[in-house]
């Protein structure tokens, strides 16, 4: 096994190595953070519980697995001392299996046993959160409470809780990117020019094209550019 130290916590299963690549913890997944998505903050943090800057770890490949993801992140299992830091997000209920591609790795049978207990026992997202349990698909999860229930929260964006105009907001007058907008679009965020233009930039670097000003079509994610890693 391969030895690094502990840079920063990305977010609730990924970190960033000293002097190295970036580290995506295997067969698990979090709520992705920036996007609203219920327990994505607290899914960092207990990461960071866990293994805090400055932290040596080691990290397990697995040989029926890929090593390396599309972003070039290594795919690794991580070890304190002798924890295994991915089944430890699970059994806490801050992960959940995610078994990409539907390939079952080494740890695939504690994984499993470890996130049927968390969700009976409503450990952590399962029981702050109305989540999907299903090993075969990333995380998902939503408030309990149905936030287009609330008359602060406008139902054209049924993942976040967004206040209807007045006042018009724009990208920056928000903390959510990448969300769901259902039918209108009240504060025209697919219009938003700063936004338009990072995201431009954003695909530009990914070689993408970025379409031309329109309307969001209903279900259609808004082009407010998601921020960080």
């Amino acid at each position: 096994m391969r030895t690094a130290h502990v840079a920063r916590v990305v977010d609730g299963d990924t970190l960033a190595l000293s002097g190295g690549p970036s580290v995506r913890l295997l067969q698990i997944d979090t709520p992705e953070l920036g996007s609203g998505e219920c327990y994505s903050r607290r899914a960092a943090g207990v990461l960071r519980l866990l293994v805090p800057a400055g932290t040596r770890v080691r990290l397990q490949a697995d040989r029926r697995l890929d090593r390396v993801d599309r972003y070039g992140r290594l795919l690794r299992y991580v070890f304190r001392s002798r924890l295994n830091v991915n089944l430890a997000l699970v059994r806490r209920g801050a992960a959940t299996v995610w078994f990409y591609g539907g390939v079952r790795g080494h740890y695939a049978r504690r994984l499993l046993a470890a996130a049927r207990r968390a969700r009976a026992q409503k450990r952590g997202l399962w029981g702050a959160c109305r989540a999907r349990w299903d090993p075969y698909r990333p995380a998902a999860t939503w408030p309990k409470r149905h936030r287009h229930h609330s008359r602060r929260c406008d139902p054209s964006y049924p993942t976040v809780c967004i206040p209807p105009p007045p006042p018009d907001l724009d990208c920056g007058d928000i903390r959510y990117r990448r969300f769901k907008v259902v039918g209108r679009d009240p504060h025209r965020f697919d219009g938003d020019p700063l936004a338009r233009r990072r995201l431009l930039v954003a695909r530009r670097a990914r070689g993408t094209r970025v379409p031309a000003r329109q309307s969001n079509p209903r279900g259609a994610d808004a082009p407010c550019p998601r921020l960080g890693p």
